[in-house]
C-alpha cells in the first residue's frame, strides 16, 4: 500500500497524496505571450506568475484540504523558481525536500517518479 502522504510526479505534473487520497494534477505552462507562467489544477488555470512582484493564485473553489493547498503551493513556488533559474532535476528535488521540511511538511517528502497516469 502506498504511504498515506506524499507526492507523485509525471513529467511537469504532480499529485499530492493526503490521507491516502490523491489530489491533482497540479501543473504549469507558459502563458501565450510567454510573459508569465500559468498554474493549473486538473487542467484549469487557478493562478499566474507574472514577475517577482506579481503572483496570483486561488484554489478556494476546489475546496482542497489545507495541507494539500500548502504542499502544492510550496512545490509550485519551487517549480517556478527552478524554471526561471534553470535548475537541474536533482537541484529542484533537493529544493522541494528542503522547503517541505523547513515548513513542517516532512510527511509529504515521499516522492514517486515512476508511476504513469
Amino acid at each position: 500500500m502506498p504511504p498515506p502522504h506524499g507526492v507523485r510526479f509525471v513529467g511537469s505534473q504532480f499529485w499530492v497524496t493526503h490521507r491516502h487520497r490523491e489530489y491533482g494534477p497540479f501543473d504549469y505552462q507558459w502563458s501565450r505571450d510567454l510573459g508569465g507562467i500559468e498554474l493549473t489544477y486538473r487542467g484549469e488555470k487557478f493562478g499566474e506568475y507574472c514577475s517577482e512582484e506579481e503572483l496570483y493564485a486561488d484554489l478556494k473553489e476546489y475546496r482542497l484540504p489545507i495541507r494539500v493547498v500548502e504542499v502544492s503551493s510550496i512545490l509550485l513556488g519551487c517549480v517556478i523558481y527552478a524554471v526561471l533559474h534553470s535548475l537541474s532535476e536533482t537541484e529542484r528535488e533537493e529544493m522541494f525536500l528542503d522547503r517541505l521540511r523547513s515548513t513542517g511538511h516532512e510527511k509529504f517528502t515521499h516522492f514517486d517518479h515512476r508511476r504513469e497516469t
